[in-house]
């Protein structure tokens, strides 16, 4: 008669790790895009085990909790805009030419994280979480409206327009880029970027 003991313990640590094949990322994956389509604040353990297929214990080994998965979301959307800010061509040349490269990078990662982006873009500001996101946000938008700003009094952009407006209305633009891009169509990324970039310059520029 076979010996089951060490199959035994197999299937022991498996259960403590989850379904096998997950993992923090592929958790936090799926977390989002139940997040996105019933909302965070509707959104229960239970529902997000059910769309895992694993236990609501399982997803504990993974994370502490749902506020958690919250968090990590939220950092991989933030985290990647404030990123480009810190690049090269966003910090040194011309100021329209930093402008674009922003903007350029801001689609960037909207196309790479559009899931984070997207769920960033629908918080309600409910949670100390959420409202601490959204803070980033405003830095963020005001750092663009600086270089708006910036390029206006150097000569390159128009000047009849406020630049707050400008921001308002450039991100309006990309931001509803969430609600009907799909990755892996005939739309590249980068034709994205080129047609946003001349849709909106070519309205800027004197």
């Amino acid at each position: 008669m076979p010996n089951t003991a060490p199959a035994t313990a197999t299937n022991s640590a498996a259960s403590k790790r989850g379904r096998p094949g997950y993992d923090q990322r592929s958790v936090l994956r799926i977390a989002v895009d139940v997040f996105n389509k019933h909302g965070y604040d509707a959104t229960s353990m239970g529902l997000l085990a059910e769309h895992l297929g694993i236990s609501k214990s399982a997803i504990y080994h993974h994370v502490p909790s749902k506020e958690d998965l919250l968090r990590l979301a939220l950092e991989e959307a933030m985290g990647g805009l404030e990123g480009v800010l810190t690049l090269d061509g966003a910090t040194t040349g011309a100021p329209d030419a930093r402008l674009e490269f922003v903007l350029r990078g801001t689609i960037g990662v909207l196309v790479d994280r559009l899931p984070f982006v997207t769920l960033l873009l629908r918080l309600r500001g409910n949670t100390d979480m959420e409202r601490d996101a959204l803070a980033r946000r405003r830095v963020f938008d005001r750092t663009i409206t600086g270089l708006v700003a910036t390029a206006q009094q150097e000569g390159s952009l128009r000047t009849d327009i406020a630049p707050g407006t400008i921001t308002r209305l450039l991100f309006g633009t990309i931001n509803s880029i969430v609600e009907w891009y799909k990755p892996g169509g005939a739309l590249s990324a980068e034709k994205l970027a080129d047609d946003v970039i001349t849709m909106s310059f070519q309205g800027l520029h004197k």
